[in-house]
This record gives structure tokens, sequence and C-alpha cells, in this order.
């Protein structure tokens, strides 16, 4: 497993030394195989500070101060906010949904000219807010560089100088959101050594796309900060949503019937199916709880399922017709599957 946080790590700190960013996103369902979540942007933010450091280093130079002043001192509070609220939140949700916004890049980057219109700078009460949303991004993932690229690309700014800006903005939201992780109990030897060797790789990538920047030209940077978006955000809702579907036990399918189809889907305990035949027409399903059916309902499928190993219970509605309900029970491998219409008026 470390051979291949670091493999990934060094490949991800390289590429987006040119892309304008992304390593952080990337890592953060790798680092998640071997972390807790709530271990994993604090991991992020150690490798991220070394990150930082070492492309101070080189561009110090071109660091836009202007840009530094307003943006940093709203995401300072906004990265606190967001490490607080680290454990209260569920960070395969927040990454489907920075997926699919890194994915609605896809359009400036398809649509011709749509890049070079977008280059005008940003007023500086946005620069605040931007910085804000920042520092709470960034305080509940560990990394957030990507996630804001479009604003450092919008704001017409030289490649060098997105790299050094960036590195200035984000090396001092890292050192407090790593004394802030520390204070809240989520840097223990596991995420320290992680941090680690994410920073090690981020050093020796610094050090390998040195040359980088010189060979690619600003129409260039700016493509590939584009498409690093897309892709990055392609791979999290993928990600993030595997986890998801993994983790609820959804699933969906369409079946064949005698005389017709039906349609599924299941989230948990929870199922939804429309069945089509071509002598009855359509029919909703849904699964609920037996509490749920009317009582001589309930009655008489306690009645029917006694002894049974399992018990779902549909309810089946169509269109202009009585609803019903189906009882399926299982002992041990036999079904016993009955339909059952309620007297109340009600059902």
């Amino acid at each position: 497993m470390f051979a291949v946080v670091f493999v990934v790590a060094l490949a991800a700190f390289t590429i987006s030394a040119f892309t304008g960013g992304g390593a952080g996103l990337v890592l953060l369902p790798i680092l998640a195989l071997w972390l807790p979540a709530v271990g994993v942007p604090a991991a992020l933010s150690i490798g991220s500070t070394v990150s930082s450091v070492s492309r101070l280093a080189l561009f110090r130079r071109h660091i836009r101060w202007d840009v530094v002043r307003w943006f940093l001192p709203t995401a300072l509070p906004g990265a606190w906010l967001g490490a607080w609220l680290l454990a209260l939140v569920d960070l395969a949700w927040l990454e489907l949904c920075l997926g699919f916004y890194l994915l609605a890049s896809l359009w400036t980057l398809l649509a011709p000219g749509r890049m070079a219109a977008e280059a005008s700078p940003v007023a500086r009460p946005t620069l605040a807010m931007i910085g804000l949303l920042a520092g709470f991004v960034s305080g509940l993932t560990g990394a957030v560089g990507l996630v804001f690229n479009r604003f450092y690309l919008r704001h017409g700014m030289a490649r060098e100088e997105i790299v050094a800006t960036r590195a200035a903005n984000e090396i001092t939201l890292h050192v407090l959101k790593i004394a802030l992780y520390a204070s809240f109990g989520l840097l223990d030897r596991p995420v320290v050594a992680a941090g680690l060797l994410v920073g090690v790789a981020a050093l020796l990538a610094a050090w390998l796309a040195r040359g980088l920047l010189s060979a690619i030209s600003e129409a260039g940077f700016r493509r590939a900060g584009y498409l690093s978006m897309v892709g990055c955000g392609a791979f999290m809702a993928w990600n993030a949503s595997s986890t998801l579907v993994a983790r609820h036990g959804v699933s969906a399918g369409l079946t064949t019937l005698h005389g017709g189809a039906e349609a599924s889907l299941r989230w948990g305990g929870e199922g939804l199916a429309l069945e089509w035949k071509f002598d009855e027409g359509f029919e909703f399903e849904r699964i609920v709880p037996l509490h749920q059916v009317p009582p001589d309902i309930r009655r008489r499928a306690l009645a029917l399922v006694e002894g049974a190993d399992q018990l779902v219970v549909e309810e089946v509605r169509r269109p202009g017709g009585r609803r019903s309900y189906e009882i399926h029970a299982w002992h041990g491998e036999r079904l016993v599957k009955e339909t059952m219409t309620s007297a109340s008026p009600s059902a």
C-alpha cells in the first residue's frame, strides 16, 4: 500500500504542476483505502504543505499579493469551520458533489473561445467569498486546489503566477488545518506517516516538474487545467457513486416477465418497481414495512407467514385500480407468495 500511495502521489503532484492542481483530490479516494475517513484530510494537508513549500521556493517571485490579501483572511475562518464539521459530514456525498461540479467544466472546454472569454479579473468582494468557500471545502477534504482552479484561470494570471499564488494561499491554510486536526485528535501515527509519504512524493514531483511550465504555452496551460478538472471530476463522481452504491445496497434491473416486463430499483431495504403486462397494463410496486399495511391485511399476512425466515410486503397500485399487497414469505428456500386486497375503503 505504501508503494501504491507513493507512486500515485508522485504522478499526481507532477501532473498538477502544469495542470493547475488536482493532486489532493486524486489522492482522496486512494488514501481512504488506507486511513479512516476523518484521517484522510489531515494526511493530505501534511503532504500538501510540503508541496506548497517546494513550489514557493521555486516561484516565489511570481506571487500575486493583491489576490492573497483578499483571499486568505476569509479562507482561514472557513478552514476552521470545515475542520470542525469534518466528523459530521459524509465525505462520499461531498466527493460526489465536487465531482459533478468539476465535470461542469467540460462545457467551457468544448465551447469555442469560451476559455479566452472567461479570462477577466475577479472583483475583490468575490475574491473574499471565494476564499471563504475554498477554506471551508479545504477544511473538509484536505485538498481544494482543483475545485477553485476555474477562479485562478479566470482571473487572467500567467501560469507561474497561478502556481505561486496558489501555493501562497494554500500553505497558510494547510498549516492552520494541521493544527486544527491535531487539536481535534485526528493526527495519529498512520495519518502522519501517510502525510509524510505524500510529502516526499510531492518534493520529488516538484523537482521533476521544474522544467515543465517553461515547456508549455499559456493556452496549453489553461487547456490542461480544464482537462484535469474534467478528468478528476469524472474519477471522483465514479468513485463516490461506487462507494454509495456499495454502502446502501443500490441495484437496478430490467426483467422480462411472461407477457410483460419489470423495471426495478433497490436502495437498502427500500425498493421500487414498475411492471407492465400486455393484459393488465402498468402497475407500480414498492416495498413497505408490515406495520404500514391496513390491519386486515396485516392479520392475514401474519397468519400466512407464521414461522417464515423472511417476509417482504409490496404495495401494488394500478392506474384507476384498487391498491393491493403482495406478500412474499420464505421458508428456507421455499417461497410462498399471495396477493391480498384490503376490505378497507381507504386502501
